[in-house]
Protein backbone atom coordinates (compact mmCIF):
# COMPACT_ATOMS: atom_id res chain seq x y z
CA UNK A 1 0.00 0.00 0.00
CA UNK A 2 2.98 2.32 0.60
CA UNK A 3 4.29 2.37 -2.89
CA UNK A 4 0.78 2.82 -3.84
CA UNK A 5 0.58 6.03 -1.97
CA UNK A 6 3.99 7.10 -3.21
CA UNK A 7 2.35 6.59 -6.93
CA UNK A 8 -0.34 8.98 -5.91
CA UNK A 9 1.45 11.64 -4.50
CA UNK A 10 3.77 11.45 -7.34
CA UNK A 11 0.23 12.10 -9.83
CA UNK A 12 -0.47 14.97 -7.20
CA UNK A 13 2.67 16.57 -7.84
CA UNK A 14 2.80 16.34 -11.61
CA UNK A 15 -1.09 17.81 -11.82
CA UNK A 16 0.22 20.69 -9.37
CA UNK A 17 2.64 21.85 -11.55
CA UNK A 18 0.27 23.34 -13.76
CA UNK A 19 -1.61 25.02 -10.96
CA UNK A 20 1.72 26.06 -9.50
CA UNK A 21 2.68 28.03 -12.97
CA UNK A 22 -1.17 29.22 -13.09
CA UNK A 23 -0.70 30.20 -9.71
CA UNK A 24 2.14 32.15 -10.43
CA UNK A 25 0.66 33.88 -13.59
CA UNK A 26 -2.40 35.11 -11.67
CA UNK A 27 -0.05 36.05 -8.44
CA UNK A 28 1.67 38.35 -10.39
CA UNK A 29 -1.44 40.79 -10.02
CA UNK A 30 -1.07 40.41 -6.11
CA UNK A 31 -4.25 39.31 -4.41
CA UNK A 32 -5.71 39.30 -0.81
CA UNK A 33 -6.09 36.43 1.35
CA UNK A 34 -9.04 35.86 0.87
CA UNK A 35 -8.21 35.34 -3.51
CA UNK A 36 -5.75 33.47 -3.07
CA UNK A 37 -8.56 30.69 -0.52
CA UNK A 38 -10.28 31.07 -3.45
CA UNK A 39 -8.59 30.52 -6.38
CA UNK A 40 -6.71 27.15 -4.80
CA UNK A 41 -9.90 25.94 -3.44
CA UNK A 42 -11.18 26.05 -6.59
CA UNK A 43 -8.04 24.81 -8.69
CA UNK A 44 -8.44 21.99 -5.92
CA UNK A 45 -11.75 21.33 -6.54
CA UNK A 46 -11.68 21.63 -10.52
CA UNK A 47 -8.51 18.68 -10.25
CA UNK A 48 -10.54 16.26 -8.39
CA UNK A 49 -13.84 16.97 -10.23
CA UNK A 50 -12.35 15.70 -13.59
CA UNK A 51 -10.09 12.87 -11.96
CA UNK A 52 -14.10 11.68 -10.79
CA UNK A 53 -15.64 12.63 -14.35
CA UNK A 54 -11.68 11.16 -15.87
CA UNK A 55 -11.99 7.59 -13.96
CA UNK A 56 -16.08 7.17 -14.77
CA UNK A 57 -15.27 8.35 -18.46
CA UNK A 58 -12.12 5.85 -18.73
CA UNK A 59 -14.50 2.92 -17.32
CA UNK A 60 -17.12 3.78 -20.34
CA UNK A 61 -14.88 5.19 -22.72
CA UNK A 62 -11.25 4.45 -22.61
CA UNK A 63 -7.97 6.36 -22.72
CA UNK A 64 -8.72 7.99 -26.24
CA UNK A 65 -9.94 10.98 -25.11
CA UNK A 66 -6.84 11.36 -21.88
CA UNK A 67 -4.49 11.55 -24.62
CA UNK A 68 -6.36 15.02 -26.12
CA UNK A 69 -7.87 15.95 -22.86
CA UNK A 70 -4.37 17.42 -21.92
CA UNK A 71 -4.09 19.43 -25.00
CA UNK A 72 -7.04 20.69 -24.96
CA UNK A 73 -6.44 22.14 -21.52
CA UNK A 74 -3.11 23.15 -22.36
CA UNK A 75 -4.66 25.26 -25.44
CA UNK A 76 -7.11 26.75 -23.20
CA UNK A 77 -4.42 27.93 -21.30
CA UNK A 78 -2.14 29.88 -24.06
CA UNK A 79 -5.58 31.00 -25.31
CA UNK A 80 -5.85 33.16 -21.83
CA UNK A 81 -2.73 33.89 -21.41
CA UNK A 82 -2.78 35.32 -25.09
CA UNK A 83 -6.19 37.17 -23.90
CA UNK A 84 -4.32 38.81 -20.80
CA UNK A 85 -1.26 39.66 -22.94
CA UNK A 86 -3.43 41.59 -25.83
CA UNK A 87 -5.79 42.83 -23.30
CA UNK A 88 -2.73 44.53 -20.99
CA UNK A 89 -1.59 46.49 -24.18
CA UNK A 90 -4.83 47.96 -24.74
CA UNK A 91 -5.67 51.97 -23.95
CA UNK A 92 -7.24 50.77 -20.37
CA UNK A 93 -3.90 50.09 -18.88
CA UNK A 94 -2.33 47.05 -17.60
CA UNK A 95 -5.77 45.79 -16.07
CA UNK A 96 -7.04 42.75 -17.67
CA UNK A 97 -10.80 42.20 -17.87
CA UNK A 98 -10.34 38.53 -18.06
CA UNK A 99 -9.92 38.32 -13.86
CA UNK A 100 -8.69 35.08 -12.87
CA UNK A 101 -9.46 35.13 -9.37
CA UNK A 102 -13.04 35.43 -9.72
CA UNK A 103 -16.04 34.55 -11.47
CA UNK A 104 -15.62 33.69 -15.47
CA UNK A 105 -11.94 34.18 -15.39
CA UNK A 106 -11.53 31.68 -12.50
CA UNK A 107 -13.67 29.43 -13.86
CA UNK A 108 -11.92 29.16 -17.13
CA UNK A 109 -8.89 28.93 -15.61
CA UNK A 110 -10.02 26.30 -13.31
CA UNK A 111 -11.33 24.08 -16.29
CA UNK A 112 -7.95 24.86 -18.18
CA UNK A 113 -5.49 23.63 -15.89
CA UNK A 114 -7.55 20.49 -14.64
CA UNK A 115 -8.48 19.09 -18.44
CA UNK A 116 -4.91 17.42 -17.85
CA UNK A 117 -6.41 15.54 -15.10
CA UNK A 118 -9.37 14.18 -17.24
CA UNK A 119 -6.57 11.93 -18.45
CA UNK A 120 -5.28 11.19 -15.00
CA UNK A 121 -8.47 9.95 -13.78
CA UNK A 122 -8.70 7.22 -16.77
CA UNK A 123 -6.08 5.21 -14.85
CA UNK A 124 -6.46 6.52 -11.19
CA UNK A 125 -8.79 3.43 -10.32
CA UNK A 126 -5.73 1.14 -11.44
CA UNK A 127 -2.69 2.55 -8.98
CA UNK A 128 -4.21 0.71 -6.18
CA UNK A 129 -5.24 2.98 -3.45
CA UNK A 130 -9.09 4.00 -2.82
CA UNK A 131 -10.12 6.52 -4.70
CA UNK A 132 -11.39 8.65 -1.68
CA UNK A 133 -7.52 8.76 -0.87
CA UNK A 134 -6.27 9.88 -4.34
CA UNK A 135 -8.91 12.53 -4.03
CA UNK A 136 -7.36 13.87 -0.67
CA UNK A 137 -3.86 13.91 -1.35
CA UNK A 138 -4.23 15.64 -5.01
CA UNK A 139 -6.26 18.27 -3.81
CA UNK A 140 -4.25 18.87 -0.64
CA UNK A 141 -1.19 19.05 -2.92
CA UNK A 142 -2.92 20.76 -5.31
CA UNK A 143 -3.90 23.78 -3.20
CA UNK A 144 -0.34 23.82 -1.67
CA UNK A 145 1.05 24.29 -5.10
CA UNK A 146 -1.50 27.13 -5.91
CA UNK A 147 -1.15 28.63 -3.06
CA UNK A 148 3.20 28.63 -3.46
CA UNK A 149 2.42 29.68 -7.03
CA UNK A 150 0.50 32.83 -6.04
CA UNK A 151 2.84 34.20 -3.49
CA UNK A 152 5.76 33.74 -5.80
CA UNK A 153 3.70 35.26 -8.36
CA UNK A 154 3.29 38.51 -5.83
CA UNK A 155 6.88 38.44 -5.06
CA UNK A 156 7.61 38.76 -9.05
CA UNK A 157 4.57 41.10 -8.90
CA UNK A 158 6.76 43.94 -7.18
CA UNK A 159 8.96 43.53 -9.34
CA UNK A 160 6.82 43.73 -12.43
CA UNK A 161 3.68 45.65 -11.33
CA UNK A 162 4.14 48.22 -14.00
CA UNK A 163 3.30 45.13 -16.74
CA UNK A 164 2.01 42.20 -14.53
CA UNK A 165 -1.30 41.71 -16.55
CA UNK A 166 1.22 41.01 -19.40
CA UNK A 167 3.88 39.00 -17.67
CA UNK A 168 1.01 37.38 -15.81
CA UNK A 169 -0.30 36.35 -19.24
CA UNK A 170 2.96 35.13 -20.71
CA UNK A 171 3.51 32.84 -18.23
CA UNK A 172 0.30 31.31 -18.73
CA UNK A 173 0.82 30.97 -22.43
CA UNK A 174 4.42 29.68 -21.73
CA UNK A 175 3.22 27.22 -19.04
CA UNK A 176 0.33 25.79 -22.20
CA UNK A 177 3.43 25.47 -24.49
CA UNK A 178 5.65 23.99 -22.14
CA UNK A 179 3.30 21.48 -20.94
CA UNK A 180 1.69 20.80 -24.30
CA UNK A 181 5.58 20.16 -25.60
CA UNK A 182 6.58 17.83 -22.40
CA UNK A 183 3.15 16.03 -23.56
CA UNK A 184 4.10 15.46 -26.58
CA UNK A 185 7.65 14.17 -25.91
CA UNK A 186 5.94 11.78 -23.14
CA UNK A 187 8.18 13.42 -20.33
CA UNK A 188 5.38 14.93 -18.57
Amino acid sequence: MSAAIVKVFIVALALALDVFAVGVGVGVRGLSARSKIRIGLAFACAEVTMNVVGAGLGLAVGALVGNVAGYIGFAALFAVGAYMIRESRTELGAASRLDLSRGPGLLIASLAISLDSLGIGFSILYIGVPMPVSLVVIAVTNVIATSLGLALGRWLGRYAERNAAFVGGLLLALTGICFAVLKALRIG
